[in-house]
């Protein structure tokens, strides 16, 4: 299973290397990283996938709740939570597939950034779920290269 974790961290050097060591260190492997300024230049909201069963998220849990930078954690997994991922794929290009392509690009709201001969460059965000599926239905076509940002992800608020 893959769990999404979100934490607020300090704005320091040096912060995000000390997180990476200790979860890397322990053995454990990130999936994806994706980490920025809040409206608070002082922090960063730092989100990460981590897969694992559930000791496996108990002691990434721990152990970031032990660094000093750190100033809150939370298992979105569980949560009621919004996530978007944002992806740009190059795909194989032929005058067969072009329709197929742009058909395609339109029914995942995808954006069309670059035409060549041989290829279209696509720009889709959406969820984990929607990325996955998109991704999967552009396989066929031959995907020449891809470019991912990492899940990044915010609890739903309760009000």
């Amino acid at each position: 299973m893959k769990h999404i974790i979100s934490a607020i961290v300090e704005n320091q050097p040096g912060v995000l290397a000390r997180i990476v060591g200790l979860i890397s260190g322990r053995g454990y492997n990130i999936h994806s990283l994706n980490v920025a300024p809040t409206q608070d230049l002082a922090t960063s909201h730092l989100t990460m996938v981590v897969p694992g069963d559930a000791r496996v998220l108990e002691q990434v849990l721990k152990q970031l709740n032990k660094l000093i930078d750190v100033i809150k954690v939370v298992d979105l997994t569980e949560e009621n939570f919004l996530d978007r991922e944002l992806i740009l794929v190059k795909a194989a290009c032929t005058d067969k597939n072009r329709a197929a392509l742009i058909d395609l690009a339109t029914l995942f709201h995808a954006e069309i950034v670059r035409v060549q001969n041989k290829s279209l460059t696509l720009q889709m965000v959406g969820n984990t779920e929607k990325t996955v599926n998109f991704l999967e239905l552009l396989r066929s076509h031959g995907i020449l290269d891809i470019a991912r940002t990492g899940v990044i992800a915010v609890a739903k608020s309760q009000e």
